[in-house]
Order: structure tokens, then C-alpha cells, then sequence
């Protein structure tokens, strides 16, 4: 019977889910311009994307007790304390393999888990605060994520500080910063009956793709500029090529969006998420792929 409650809950962790945020782990391993220790990189992924995101997906969901969808959950099951409880234990294990991989590593896995309890924990709960909530989201789910998955695979101090490899970071806090508010178009209603005023929420739809677009475009024009001050023009060409199917995808979305707000709906945000998620991994792994083979 006990178990039997771990397994209900389990789903709102939402492992599956972390895959959306992959782009930012390959996008930190393509940018170093050493040797990458695949065991390292692998104990990072495992670490990152299998403990600590789950973590603080069913420690959101734990605080917001959602009825309706949900970031990769169509119909989430009831919020019981088993949850809370798998929750802990996610921590302690994505806290310990950071460690076992490096001190520091664990020491920035602790700290991103830490912010990312405030962004739901009803006694601070920055998710009430649009501004305040999306800096904090993407910072530290684009460049802090960014730097500290290249703390975890070993990279030198003078290899992350390097100005160009901090201008990647940027730019991965400007593609968040662009897609993030995307994430919250479908739960309007919901956030409002709760008292969260998300920056969604804030903008409006049609505010929230006009932000989105300018967003994503600075973040595209800051990357081509890297890459051309790197002289990694192939890299920004396969940039280009994985981003035309994201681009075509927004473009009919907003438009959809601006016919009939209903299609500011569930399916339409997870079928972004997806495209954008794949097509940006693939152009990254590519890039390291071709760097060191």
C-alpha cells in the first residue's frame, strides 16, 4: 500500500519533462573547446536531468497542487505527502552525486536547488512576483546551469571565464528568458485563482509572443555574434539550419494565438517545448560531435 502511494505521485515529478531543459547542458559541453570526459558529462546529465530538475518539478507541484495541466502532465494525479517525501530524496541524491563528481559541483547543485524551492515555497514564493521569478528562473536555469555544467565535467576556471564562453552563458539566459513566459500561457486562469502574477500573465498572450520573439531574436543575434568572434561560422550554420523548424513552429503558433486565444493551450505549448528542445539538442551535440571527433 505504500508503496503504492510513491507510485501515484511519481509521475509529478516529471522526469520526462527535464528533457525540455537538455539544450542548456549540450549548449555548455559544445562551447568548451577542450577534450570532454564522457563519464563526467554522463554523471552531469544523470545528476542534472534525472535528480535534481525532477526534484524541483514535484517540489513546484507539491506548493501549487494543480488540478489542471501541467508542464508534461496532461492530467496530473492528487498532490499526497509521498511526494514531499521523494522529493527529499531526489535532493540528497543529486546533491551527493554532484559531490562524488566534484565538491564545487555539489556546492552549485545545492544552491540551484535551493532558489528553486523559493520560486514555489509558500512562505516566499517568487512565483507571485513576475519579474523577480523570471530573473531568477533565467539565470539560474540558463547561465548559472550553463557554468555550472561545465564545473561539472571538469573545466578550468580560465576556460569558463574566457569572455567569449560568458557571452554563451548570456546567451543561454536570453533564449530562457525568451521561451520561459511560453510555458505560462495555457495556465492563466489558474495562476490568477491562486494569486501567482506570472510575467505571462502579466503581458497578456499577444504580449507574451511579442516579448517571446524579441527575446529569442536578441539571444540568436548575440550567439551569431560569438560564434563569429570564436570563428566558428560552421557551428552558427548549424545553428541556423536546427532553428528553421522552431521558427516556422512560433510563427504559426503566435499566429494561431492571435486568431482565437484558445490556442494558447496545453498541446500547443508541449508540441513547442518538444520541437524547440530536440532541434536545439541536435544542433549542440552536433557541434561537440564534430569539434572533438
Amino acid at each position: 500500500m505504500v508503496i503504492t502511494n510513491y507510485k501515484k505521485v511519481l509521475p509529478l515529478l516529471r522526469i520526462p519533462f527535464s528533457v525540455y531543459l537538455m539544450p542548456i547542458f549540450w549548449f555548455g559541453l559544445s562551447a568548451l573547446r577542450g577534450p570532454v570526459d564522457g563519464w563526467r558529462a554522463l554523471g552531469v546529465f544523470v545528476v542534472l536531468h534525472l535528480l535534481a530538475y525532477p526534484a524541483s518539478n514535484g517540489y513546484n507541484s507539491y506548493y501549487d497542487r494543480d488540478e489542471g495541466s501541467i508542464g508534461g502532465l496532461k492530467a496530473p494525479p492528487k498532490v499526497s505527502e509521498e511526494l514531499i517525501h521523494l522529493v527529499w530524496l531526489f535532493d540528497a541524491l543529486a546533491v551527493l552525486g554532484a559531490a562524488l563528481l566534484s565538491p564545487l559541483f555539489g556546492a552549485l547543485v545545492a544552491v540551484y536547488l535551493l532558489v528553486s524551492k523559493a520560486y514555489s515555497y509558500e512562505g516566499i514564493r517568487l512565483k507571485k512576483y513576475p519579474f523577480l521569478s523570471t530573473l531568477v528562473v533565467v539565470v539560474f536555469q540558463g547561465a548559472f546551469t550553463f557554468l555550472m555544467t561545465q564545473v561539472g565535467v571538469g573545466a578550468s576556471q580560465a576556460t569558463m571565464a574566457e569572455p567569449t564562453n560568458l557571452l554563451l552563458a548570456l546567451v543561454s539566459t536570453l533564449f530562457l528568458c525568451g521561451s520561459y513566459p511560453l510555458t505560462q500561457v495555457y495556465q492563466h486562469q489558474e495562476d490568477r485563482q491562486r494569486g501567482d502574477q506570472t510575467l505571462s500573465l502579466w503581458l497578456g498572450l499577444r504580449g507574451t509572443f511579442i516579448f517571446a520573439g524579441l527575446g529569442l531574436l536578441l539571444g540568436a543575434g548575440v550567439l551569431a555574434a560569438t560564434y563569429w568572434l570564436r570563428g566558428e561560422l560552421r557551428n552558427l550554420l548549424i545553428f541556423l539550419g536546427a532553428t528553421g523548424p522552431v521558427v516556422y513552429l512560433f510563427g504559426r503558433w503566435a499566429w494561431a494565438v492571435w486568431q482565437s486565444p484558445a490556442a494558447a493551450d496545453f498541446e500547443h505549448t508541449m508540441r513547442m517545448n518538444q520541437v524547440s528542445s530536440l532541434c536545439l539538442s541536435a544542433a549542440f551535440v552536433l557541434m561537440l560531435w564534430l569539434a572533438h571527433r
